[in-house]
């Protein structure tokens, strides 16, 4: 098959690139790299399944060729990446779900939105069902985020209504592993970066906020069974495991063998207080759960960050 993965360059979407090509596929990779990294498909210089054009979705564009599948995975998607750029990331959800809508529609292929628990917002609902429709803050500075994605759901199922498009939505919830940014910002490369170089590892608030994380290739998994179902409602793929943000620290401290200090600063406005999803829908329709535990993903996680950073030294 032919795929198009637009934010090829991007953490989840460089995983996914890999994932399908070792299954014998083709890859068409678009990226503005305003947040991905070109280093994330070096690898794959030279292959001659895989073709990458830089790109912004939100501006019109066209492909040559036939395309099977449409993967979107295009958006900045940590709070400092979308909160440095709120406008680009509104007109990624709108514009540009709309322009690789139509892509879709004129190709004849279906088409995938990796939609967020953001959607969510800070649920007063926990765990957190695909039924539930959240609460969110459509004023706050993380409304660029929450909003893009929620209007990207609703032009997703408009499209599929109105024109019986294929299509699927996955609600990711947070996500790690190899090739996230080191100044991503968010809670897992935060606190390895800085258990790593003997930095105090910052925790927001007071640390009793929950996250559930999910690493990358139980993800990818999750996304490709949802692109091969029949379902077009949104699914929640995520980890159910949950842990407070002080276990998460103190538990890549141990990991990493650092010695670093824990420091607490105020908590970021409309931060989300718990979060942890029901996967009980992906089970059900995907036969899909998460495999790989919490130690082992974070073990493998810190040993790329530690190679990461060693090159930088050198």
């Amino acid at each position: 098959m032919r795929f198009l993965i637009a934010g090829a360059a991007g953490f989840i979407g460089s995983h996914l690139c890999d994932r399908l090509l070792d299954e014998g596929h083709e890859i068409v990779g678009l990226d503005n790299l305003l947040t991905g990294s070109p280093s994330n498909l070096a690898h794959l210089e030279g292959n001659p399944r895989f073709s990458f054009f830089r790109h912004d979705i939100a501006e019109p564009f066209d492909v040559p060729g036939p395309v099977d599948l449409v993967f979107n995975l295009a958006s900045p998607a940590s709070p400092k990446d979308y909160l440095a750029h709120p406008v680009e990331t509104l007109r990624t959800g709108a514009e540009g779900s709309r322009n690789l809508l139509e892509l879709a529609l004129k190709k004849g292929a279906a088409y995938l939105l990796a939609s967020t628990s953001e959607c969510y917002g800070d649920p007063l609902e926990h765990p957190q069902k695909e039924t539930y429709w959240g609460h969110v803050n459509p004023v706050g500075p993380r409304s660029c985020y929450d909003e893009s994605k929620r209007f990207a759901e609703a032009i997703t199922m408009a499209y599929h209504r109105r024109h019986a498009l294929p299509t699927h939505i996955a609600r990711i919830f947070n996500t790690y592993g190899p090739r996230m940014q080191h100044d991503d910002g968010r809670i897992v490369p935060n606190f390895i970066r800085q258990a790593l170089r003997g930095e105090p590892m910052t925790v927001y608030g007071d640390g009793s906020q929950t996250r559930s994380f999910c690493y990358v290739d139980d993800l990818v998994e999750g996304l490709i069974r949802l692109s091969r179902s029949a379902e077009r409602l949104p699914v929640n793929l995520g980890n159910p495991e949950e842990r407070t943000v002080l276990e998460f620290a103190e538990l890549i401290r141990t990991l990493t063998g650092s010695r670093s200090e824990i420091v607490f600063e105020a908590l970021p406005e409309d931060d989300p207080q718990r979060r942890r999803p029901d996967i009980g829908k992906a089970q059900a329709v995907l036969g899909w759960s998460p495999r790989v535990g919490l130690e082992e993903g974070l073990r493998r996680t810190i040993e790329w960050f530690r190679r990461q950073l060693a090159s930088s030294a050198a």
